[in-house]
């Protein structure tokens, strides 16, 4: 009975752990609370054809981006959010989600940052929007 148990535990951790790709970064209510709440403040956004909004935020020292669908939402689709600061890599979030993509998260005082993000349509097209450098200092 107790390996029943262990197993099933097992299970509901490995379904949990699945679900957790997409689930925790899903799990807020606007796109200032999936960065981590009242200290971010939108300083930037993009409108990705209808189907999701691409927020920049930041909240004094780090700048966190996010991907909010706004068409179909509840509808698994690819969405994704990135940030990089000059000189460095790009920090990106990816995958079939069903309400938005990211936080992305960079600290990036005194250089210029890209940002962007895409979103499926769901009609053989995908919404891109990329960035130049920008937001600096």
């Amino acid at each position: 009975m107790r390996k029943a148990l262990i197993t099933l535990a097992t299970a509901v951790a490995v379904a949990g752990s699945v679900v957790a790709v997409g689930g925790p970064a899903e799990a807020a209510s606007s796109p200032i609370a999936a960065c981590g709440g009242g200290s971010y403040h939108v300083i930037d956004t993009h409108d990705l054809s209808g189907y999701a909004t691409i927020y920049l935020m930041y909240n004094g020292s780090t700048d966190c981006v996010v991907t909010w669908r706004t068409k179909d939402v509840g509808t698994a689709r690819w969405t994704t959010a990135y940030v990089q600061k000059q000189g460095g890599d790009q920090i990106a979030n990816n995958g079939y989600f069903q309400y938005y993509a990211g936080p992305v998260k960079v600290s990036a005082a005194g250089v210029c940052i890209k940002w962007g993000g895409t979103v499926n349509e769901g009609n053989g097209h995908v919404a891109v929007w990329n960035s130049d450098w920008s937001h600096c200092g």
